[in-house]
């Protein structure tokens, strides 16, 4: 947020439209780059403080988008991960229910010669033996014969019985995992369809936010960037004060970028976007944080304000749209918008919404 800038939400209703959120530094370093600086509709505001405040507004807006697009992101990735899974699991559905249909196949002729049988009128019991025996011996040769075939039989209509009782379940499994997958692949094309929304917006975005930089004078422009550290706080007291734990060393790789430009989408090493430079800092000391700001505001542990510790993880506005690291001393270093540089500063100067530690 804008170091000079007291409101904490723009009144008009932010636009949600979505995209992939692979935005690097350079691709949009490059499309600045191209941008017309005089096409804007906006009115030129007639001061300085003005002037920055309007980009303040523009700049919010943005991050907004921008947080929104890295959260939709992090739900197609995880639909396509689902679909995926669901897919894995039909095509196994798929080989049980051939199985199954293959042990079905081996007892079915069995079963259609004993159905035949009966149709014809067959008698194969030991009465019927008895009266067409003409000696004991045959008599007992002829129900020999009857209990070899009868539990034979039995045996394979037993077995043909079970068989068909799987298929019949794997059948259903795998019209399941089926049904599954299709529906994972129908969220994945919504989700993507939003992401490209938002990448659209998100572009008309910077366009305006840059349009309005470009407004600035150079004293303006330096007013907007501020100082990298508040009046009276050395960042070498900030590192002695660290104790030992994760997140004291996720703040201290952080404080190595203070000075970085914001760039929308970026995660380092050179440029940041507010949840860039979070998932960065913590990749330094070998924890992976979830890319939006949505998502670290939903992971780690939850801390009140008063047991803040530095390295822990502060989430600001309601909608959780910008985050950074604690610094002690009721300050916080993060990236803050397009025009300011990493840098510390008050929490104060944002609305307050939470704080994770991971």
């Amino acid at each position: 947020m804008l170091p000079v800038l007291v409101r904490t939400v723009d009144a008009r209703p932010v636009r949600r439209r979505s995209v992939r959120a692979a935005f690097t530094a350079g691709m949009l370093a490059a499309a600045f780059a191209i941008l017309p600086a005089t096409s804007s509709a906006d009115p030129v505001p007639s001061n300085a403080t003005e002037a920055i405040a309007r980009l303040g507004e523009l700049a919010r807006e943005s991050e907004q988008t921008n947080e929104a697009l890295h959260n939709a992101q992090i739900d197609l990735d995880a639909k396509l991960a689902l679909q995926n899974e669901h897919e894995q699991r039909a095509e196994h559905d798929r080989g049980v229910l051939d199985a199954a249909m293959a042990e079905v196949a081996r007892f079915q002729p069995t079963v259609d010669k004993l159905v035949t049988a009966n149709y014809q009128g067959a008698r194969t019991n030991r009465l019927f033996a008895l009266l067409v025996s003409d000696s004991p011996q045959q008599l007992l040769d002829q129900m020999s014969a009857l209990d070899v075939i009868a539990d034979r039989t039995s045996s394979d209509v037993a077995q043909y019985t079970a068989a068909s009782a799987q298929a019949r379940e794997a059948a259903q499994a795998s019209q399941a995992s089926l049904d599954a997958a299709r529906s994972a692949a129908d969220e994945a094309r919504t989700i993507s369809e939003d992401l490209k929304r938002k990448r659209s917006d998100l572009e008309a975005q910077i366009a305006d936010v840059t349009r309005a930089f470009e407004r600035l004078t150079s004293s303006e422009r330096a007013q907007l960037a501020g100082t990298p550290f508040p009046p009276g706080v050395d960042p070498s007291v900030i590192l002695q004060g660290l104790t030992p734990g994760s997140g004291s060393g996720a703040l201290q790789a952080g404080l190595t970028r203070v000075g970085s430009p914001y760039v929308w989408g970026a995660t380092g090493p050179s440029s940041f976007d507010c949840s860039g430079l979070v998932v960065w800092s913590y990749r330094q000391i070998g924890k992976n944080l979830p890319r939006s700001s949505q998502e670290q505001a939903q992971g780690g542990i939850p801390v009140s304000r008063d047991q803040l510790q530095p390295g822990d993880v502060v989430i600001f506005y309601n909608d959780a749209s910008h985050v950074g690291i604690y610094a002690g001393g009721g300050n916080v270093l993060h990236a803050s918008t397009f025009g300011v540089p990493v840098k510390v500063e008050s929490m104060d100067r944002m609305q307050y919404a939470g704080a994770r530690r991971y």
